[in-house]
């Protein structure tokens, strides 16, 4: 809404066009003049929203996985979410990193170059902390990591860099390797300052630690694979083929696997005092019909009726119907 204006100003305002130093037509094409957005060419946004959006989709997904993955590893709560995917440059991501800091430079191979994986040190000195058998607790005052906090933090963090497989496998099959952890974001370098990057941002909490875990995705990583990076591919409907040996192999393996087939002749309740006197020669009254069909169940689902009969000397069952279930159906 406008601002109102005040009886006094109205009359002002009157006045002046009344004497014509406002002219209504210059009024008009003021507010015809269309609004212009700057574009800043030296920072050219690569990242379009499309490709901020599914980036977001994968690392939803990715979040989900360090939850499960970190929940059963430290046996305590643990909650990992996407906080915000946003395109920056190299140099501002750099200058938010904290001091101390934990950089894991990751070579996302098959892609070109590397990414940059940001542990929060709270997040971090809980983790060890957990890891060593305490509550999950962080340090009321941060300082340098050691060497062996280094070797222990190491371990989780190949761990959470193969998780990255699954997410990514609609785009391309990636086979991410820690190269190397820093301390020092200046030995961490792995573009140039100008470089355009895809800043995912994931908040996480392990007890009542929270912190927050960075991932820098650098354009030029991506670049070979960006036509992918798009929620219409992503959600594409087209159904992949599955390879005629791939589908030859899981035929041939289910022909060999073998199954408990048995044909149920008929049932019936009988006390345990009757159990227990039983003798042979003796007859056990059944629940069927002579004329009804048997019951044919494979594993414990029931799969045919069958009538019973005799077959080269041998007892068998001719199969009469077939039981069409959704294979869930129990007996």
């Amino acid at each position: 809404m406008g601002d109102i204006l005040s009886q006094s100003e109205i009359d002002e305002l009157l006045k002046a066009l009344n004497t014509g130093e406002i002219d209504v037509y210059e009024i008009n094409n003021k507010k015809e003049e269309k609004k212009v957005k700057l574009y800043d060419f030296r920072r050219p946004n690569k990242f379009a929203k499309d490709h901020i959006k599914t980036l977001n989709i994968i690392h939803d997904n990715y979040a989900r996985l360090i939850t499960n993955f970190l929940s059963g590893y430290l046996r305590t709560l643990v909650q990992v979410e996407v906080i915000s995917v946003e395109a920056v440059t190299y140099n501002e991501f750099n200058n938010s990193i904290s001091n101390p800091a934990l950089l894991a430079v990751i070579d996302f191979s098959p892609l070109p170059g590397s990414i940059i994986l940001e542990i929060s040190p709270s997040i971090a000195y809980a983790l060890i902390d957990r890891i060593l058998g305490g509550k999950g607790n962080t340090l009321e005052k941060l300082r340098d990591f050691t060497e062996v906090e280094i070797a222990i933090i190491e371990r989780i963090i190949i761990q959470t860099v193969n998780l990255m497989r699954e997410p990514w496998e609609n785009v391309i099959e990636i086979k991410p390797r820690l190269e190397k952890i820093e301390t020092n974001a200046q030995f961490a370098q792995i573009v140039s300052a100008n470089e355009i990057i895809a800043l995912i941002t994931l908040g996480a909490k392990i007890g009542e630690v929270e912190g927050m875990i960075n991932l820098c995705i650098p354009h030029m990583v991506v670049e070979p694979v960006v036509s992918k990076l798009s929620t219409r591919f992503w959600f594409s409907d087209e159904e992949k083929e599955v390879p005629k040996d791939i589908k030859e192999n899981i035929e041939k393996k289910i022909s060999n696997t073998k199954v408990p087939v048995k044909a149920v002749l008929g049932r019936t309740t009988i006390s345990v005092n009757d159990f227990l006197e039983l003798q042979s020669g003796d007859v056990i009254p059944l629940d069927t019909n002579l004329n009804n069909n048997l019951e044919v169940l494979v594993g414990e689902l029931l799969k045919f009726y069958a009538t019973p009969g005799v077959m080269k000397n041998k007892i068998a069952v001719k199969v009469t119907e077939v039981v069409e279930t959704d294979g869930k159906e129990e007996v």
